[in-house]
């Protein structure tokens, strides 16, 4: 697969192909920004698992019905959907660094917010806000950690990014219920009590701050397609790569968005997200209303499949390496698809439970080697932006998705819900990727 345009790897290539150099030696070497973000990304695992946790158990201890819980719960994604484009150009045109940091210290301070108001409008206010500046971490980490990175290590690093954020990010599911418990012991008062809850909230807006402090460290890329100086004399028999004339650097010319690619990358991620997003968001509404499970046995499942799945995303690299990231991803959205109609149709719970965990574990296997694909589409310039428009798609997907598996679900039946997901993943695999990038490939 061809190098992306301005690439680390378009300058590094004679370091990263030098015979005999494992890409193990390159993975215990990895640039300081590259530390920096995967810490940040742990304490984000954590946020996030704390914060869905406790959020809406504290809104109901509030007294609040489940109609309005619903529609708090839809505020972050409403606000991610608005602010994703734009925190992505701000990203392009400011600098990754400010963004990031910027997010780093917004997101705690309205997540606190969340967890000190009662009040419903700025409830709904705080909530709305913290999905805005949540926004600026997805579009300014996978365009840092790309540019931060050689091709031979990116994937790795991109393995254990999600390994982080969706496998020991999930044992926050485990300290989000730790943490009333032992409040409310403290208190002795009980655990689905306010004060117990509203220190569930705070402790995830808490893990984030401490998380994002190191990243004032965090070192701004160079953007290597910004125009060089004009003017400046250089050899006429000195190698380079930029035309010359009369002895004179000439300047590049502004890089253009390119709109087609764009379109080409968002529309099939569409399809995709609601795909996901028909499963996903309700799998464990799902697994109540068909085999009458507990929250605690729910909590036991998924944390134990969001560990396994996290550890496995690790062997990404090694199937990239044998098979090339295009064939992975859609060769994973085909062995999905019947996985998804085997647990709608699953007439016992071990086997919908099996077919839960080898689904979730090939949907953690693609998200690095899916990123590394997207991102290497594009030049620097342009990544944040990008990442702001999957934003955009995947604020829709889970949308759009969601709602027709509820109608599908209440008006037809529980099971069809997964034959319209895996109808969404095997249209964005075999039909929009190949398509789009097959021959490319």
């Amino acid at each position: 697969m061809a190098s992306a345009p301005n690439s680390p790897e378009s300058t590094t290539r004679q370091d990263i192909m030098v015979p005999g150099k494992p890409a193990f030696s390159e993975m215990l070497h990895l640039p300081r920004n590259v530390y920096l973000l995967l810490f940040f990304t742990l304490g984000k695992g954590f946020q996030l698992t704390i914060a869905t946790l406790n959020i809406n158990y504290y809104a109901h201890s509030l007294g609040y019905r489940p109609d309005f819980i619903g529609l708090l719960s839809a505020m972050p994604a409403l606000g991610s959907l608005m602010s994703s484009i734009p925190s992505g150009i701000l990203a392009d045109r400011l600098g990754r660094k400010p963004v990031l940091v910027g997010t780093a210290i917004l997101t705690p301070l309205f997540l606190g917010g969340v967890g000190l108001i009662s009040w419903a409008p700025l409830l709904l206010l705080f909530a709305f806000m913290q999905g805005i500046v949540s926004s600026a971490y997805w579009v300014t980490n996978l365009p840092l950690l790309t540019e931060s990175t050689t091709e031979r290590q990116r994937v790795g690093v991109l393995a254990l990014n999600s390994f982080l954020l969706l496998g020991i990010g999930s044992l926050g599911n485990l300290l989000g219920g730790a943490i009333p418990e032992f409040v409310a012991g403290m208190l002795h008062v009980s655990a689905a009590s306010t004060v117990p809850l509203r220190w569930g909230v705070l402790s995830a807006a808490l893990v984030t701050l401490i998380f994002g402090l190191p990243l004032w460290f965090l070192h701004e890329p160079k953007h290597r397609t910004s125009a060089m100086p004009v003017n400046i004399p250089v050899p006429v028999s000195m190698p380079t790569s930029t035309p010359v004339h009369s002895g004179i650097v000439q300047p590049e010319p502004k890089e253009k968005l390119p709109l087609l690619l764009f379109v080409k990358l968002l529309i099939p991620d569409l399809l995709f997200t609601m795909g996901e997003g028909a499963v996903v968001a309700l799998i464990q509404l799902y697994f109540i209303l068909r085999f009458h499970l507990l929250p605690g046995q729910l909590g036991v499942i998924f944390t134990i499949s969001g560990i396994a799945g996290g550890i496995f995303s690790l062997t990404a690299p090694l199937f990239v390496h044998r098979w090339g990231k295009l064939r992975i991803i859609t060769t994973v959205m085909y062995l999905s698809a019947p996985l998804m109609i085997l647990i709608g149709f699953a007439p016992t719970l071990l086997l919908a439970v099996g077919g839960e965990y080898a689904r979730s574990f090939m949907r953690t296997l693609i998200e690095p080697v899916y990123s590394a694909f997207v991102m290497e589409r594009v030049s620097d310039r342009h990544r944040a932006t990008l990442s702001g428009c999957y934003g955009v798609t995947w604020s829709i997907g889970f949308s759009i998705g969601p709602t027709i598996a509820g109608w599908l679900q209440t008006n037809v039946s529980l099971s069809t819900a997964f034959i319209f997901g895996a109808g969404c993943l095997v249209t964005c695999s075999s039909i929009l990727l190949l398509l789009f990038f097959g021959k490319s490939e």
